[in-house]
């Protein structure tokens, strides 16, 4: 008895090509399909994670005190293996630590400068990006902000203790994007009061000196004039009026504590340090100084509040 030992072919060539090109076809379609609808597909969260937010979100406080304005910009180290604010980290600035009182209301303007997609929030967690304050939110991992994008976003601290902002993008706080909020009890100070209907308007240029090492308002450093103090009462409309006289880029704010750049009052800023002045431009700014206390107005510019640049500013 014999046998036919002659292999049997279970496809051909041919055949095998026809079905890859079926396959390619179908792997084509259904990225399209799936690409097509990406909006659809990270337009929201999963239910169990929007669940497990809701349950974590916290409790804002209450509007009793002063207005901050805060500056923020994402950014990334050349090797993309570190993440943080303002600066690279390590560097002076990076992750800049922000003080208020509870009962202040922190506006914080964030802007995405990096090729990595970022998001934003307030949190009192220690670590992960659980437990985010209801209204802090900029973007979500799922619908984050890409390069160029920006967003604004308010936190209210409701008790004094320490809160974390940070980049809600998982792995990101990890990698150094995040920074400390320094909250302490609300100030025993007098209430905001009504406005007085009298408005003062002040011209606070900005001057440097021959060698550029120190800066001042109004007049060159050192000079009658410079940095003058600066009265009104509380309740009144201030006007101010500031041109870059010199050849440095400058910005202007008050503020409450002139060694923290970002403890801005009134929303009273012309410019910023991502966005100041340049050589003869100018800006205005009006507000009301509804409460009473010390406060000084700065080139928030990093540095030159320390070269010089700022003056007091008393509400009575």
């Amino acid at each position: 008895m014999t046998y036919d030992d002659t292999p049997i072919m279970r496809t051909s060539p041919a055949r095998t090509a026809k079905m890859m090109a079926i396959m390619l076809g179908i792997c084509i379609a259904g990225g399209g399909i799936f690409f097509g609808l990406w909006d659809y597909w990270i337009s929201e969260e999963p239910p169990i994670v929007a669940i497990m937010n809701e349950q974590q979100e916290q409790e804002v406080g209450t509007f009793t005190g002063s207005l901050l304005t805060i500056d923020l910009t994402f950014v990334e180290s050349e090797d993309f293996r570190d993440f943080s604010f303002n600066e690279v980290l390590g560097e002076p600035g990076a992750n800049p630590t922000i003080n208020a009182q509870a009962g202040d209301k922190l506006v914080f303007n964030v802007v995405s400068e990096g090729m990595s997609f970022h998001s934003f929030g307030v949190t009192a967690d220690e670590s992960g990006t659980g437990g985010l304050f209801p209204g802090s939110e900029i973007g979500t991992p799922t619908n984050p902000l890409r390069n160029g994008q920006s967003g604004t976003s308010e936190f209210i601290p409701p008790s004094e203790g320490t809160y974390y902002y940070l980049c809600t993008v998982p792995g990101h706080r990890e990698q150094g994007m995040v920074g400390e909020i320094i909250v302490s009890a609300a100030a025993n100070q007098t209430s905001a009061v009504e406005p007085t209907g009298t408005v003062h308007d002040f011209t606070l240029d900005f001057y440097e000196s021959e060698d550029f090492l120190t800066f001042a308002f109004s007049a060159v450093p050192g000079a009658e004039g410079a940095n003058p103090e600066i009265r009104v009462n509380a309740g009144d409309e201030v006007n101010i009026s500031a041109t870059n006289q010199g050849i440095s880029l400058h910005s202007f704010a008050i503020v409450r504590d002139p060694s923290n750049l970002s403890s801005v009052v009134w929303d009273s800023t012309i410019g910023s340090a991502n966005a100041p002045l340049i050589r003869g431009e100018s800006g205005q700014v009006n507000f009301v100084a509804d409460t009473p206390g010390t406060y000084y107005y700065v080139c928030t510019v990093p540095g030159h509040a320390i070269q010089g640049m700022q003056g007091t500013f008393i509400v009575e």
